[in-house]
């Protein structure tokens, strides 16, 4: 493996495909079939040339019983969500940036974009800001998202909005989607590791 590769893992060395035990190869296999193809489908780097995996996914294979239910979560999570597309992508760029992961803000960069949101709103909210033209909806998620991961509360008012706009369902899918990449996002700034 290449320096770069070495440098990929963060703190974690890059796990060998080869040396992987029968748990950890079928979850790779698994990744490989799913995760990596969607991902680079999009042009988002989840391997290394000679096949390990980057990003959350080398740390997902530390402990594949516990991932195998975090991606049943994850599947779940996203194929029933209420939530529009570009708002669920509002929220999982404004917690990557709250967690300042490299990876996580790389990565959804690009599926962000193949849900309408503009590039320039896209680079804002990468950045921790709320750009003024962004849609009602996912203005108002973004609002959600920052208030619960830096205050862990929102006031009344912006809840009576929030529960306005997306219902009580679509909140507890806004829940549900931090929850989620509350765990990336402390895997990859733990682990720190990089964007490629």
């Amino acid at each position: 493996m290449s320096e770069s590769g070495r440098r990929l893992g963060g703190r974690l060395p890059l796990a060998d495909p080869s040396t992987l035990t029968p748990a950890q190869r079928e979850l790779y296999d698994q990744l490989i079939g799913s995760w990596v193809a969607f991902t680079d489908k999009l042009g988002i780097r989840s391997t290394t040339e000679d096949g390990r995996l980057i990003g959350p996914f080398n740390a997902l294979l530390l402990h594949p019983e516990v991932t195998a239910k975090l991606l049943e979560f994850q599947v779940a999570e996203s194929t029933h969500t209420s939530l529009s597309p570009s708002v669920r992508e509002a929220v999982i760029i404004v917690l990557g940036a709250v967690y300042d992961a490299d990876y996580e803000l790389y990565a959804h960069r690009s599926v962000a974009r193949t849900t309408g949101l503009a590039d320039d709103h896209v680079v804002a909210l990468s950045g921790g800001g709320i750009p003024e033209g962004l849609g009602e909806h996912e203005k108002l998620a973004a609002r959600i998202t920052h208030a619960m991961a830096t205050r862990h509360h929102i006031d009344d008012e912006l809840y009576r909005e929030a529960e306005s706009a997306f219902g009580a369902k679509g909140l507890f899918d806004i829940a549900a989607v931090l929850g989620l990449y509350h765990t990336v996002c402390t895997m990859l700034t733990l682990f720190e590791v990089p964007a490629p």
